[in-house]
């Protein structure tokens, strides 16, 4: 999934249809044979989980333009080299407490500590990306990841996309580039909607907006606060209206104007929050 557009593509198989392989091998092998034919001059940063943390692996990726961004394993062995300045009163770094320089086994890597303003939580993240990017934006980037999660639950609920249909590698293919197509022509459609009444929101954005401000008023109470960096623009869950809407035009041949129509009529007017942020 690609975090900036919110658009998925097919990358790789992790089973043939019968035997499954283990996830970052396979992401390895498929990151090698891009670097083969890839233009250098393109950048590529890939967030991933904690099993994604090879130093020595992800430090030879630099050379090829491609950088990660990752949680620090709990029992990581590193030694601290030297602390990195960062504006602590920028909004994009609300809540980063460190931003230093690490070293395992010769190789150097970037550790960001972050304190979660609303729970009070720490988090370590580790990235190969250059010093020069804002620490907040590297704890924003993997907070991002939920996103995944969320699209995860539109293929399996919507599109019914639960199991494979064939057992050989190029049908198996073909069903994640299908899957992925489906689902892009949805996520285009919604946000083409959104688009059209630039005044009003989508019911689901409407929703999280005010969910965010009842935290935001429970938090408070404790004398703290949502990173306000969670109330700007995100991508959100396609809506089962939505999708329910693309499959009823298909059926009853409605034209693409109608059917736009009627997805910018559910649009709402924005909710009043009261918090602070």
């Amino acid at each position: 999934m690609n975090l900036r557009s919110g658009l998925l593509r097919f990358l790789c198989l992790v089973t043939n249809g019968t035997q499954r392989h283990q996830e970052i091998p396979v992401l390895r092998d498929h990151i090698e044979k891009q670097n083969k034919g890839n233009n250098s001059s393109q950048k590529h940063l890939y967030v991933y989980d904690k099993a994604v943390t090879d130093f020595v692996w992800w430090d030879r990726q630099k050379r090829h333009a491609n950088y990660m961004i990752s949680m620090l394993k709990e029992n990581s062995i590193a030694t601290l080299v030297e602390s990195i300045p960062f504006d602590s009163r920028h909004e994009i770094n609300t809540g980063v407490e460190a931003y230093s320089v690490y070293e395992n086994k010769g190789i150097k890597f970037n550790v960001v500590d972050y304190r979660d303003p609303e729970t009070g939580k720490l988090h370590r993240f580790v990235t190969t990306l250059p010093m020069t990017i804002n620490p907040g934006t590297i704890a924003m980037l993997y907070f991002k990841r939920w996103t995944i999660e969320k699209t995860f639950n539109n293929t399996k609920s919507n599109f019914k996309e639960t199991k494979a249909w064939p057992s050989n590698t190029r049908s198996l293919e073909n069903q994640m580039r299908l899957t992925a197509m489906s689902y892009n022509l949805m996520r285009v459609f919604e946000e083409i909607s959104k688009t059209q009444q630039p005044e009003l929101i989508h019911p689901s954005d409407k929703k999280y907006s005010e969910a965010l401000e009842i935290r935001q008023q429970q938090v408070q109470k404790r004398d703290r606060f949502v990173n306000p960096l969670f109330f700007q623009a995100r991508i959100s869950r396609i809506s089962s209206y939505t999708i329910r809407a693309v499959q009823n035009a298909i059926i009853t041949g409605m034209s693409l104007q109608c059917f736009m129509s009627s997805l910018v009529s559910r649009l709402v007017s924005r909710p009043q929050l009261i918090g602070e942020h």
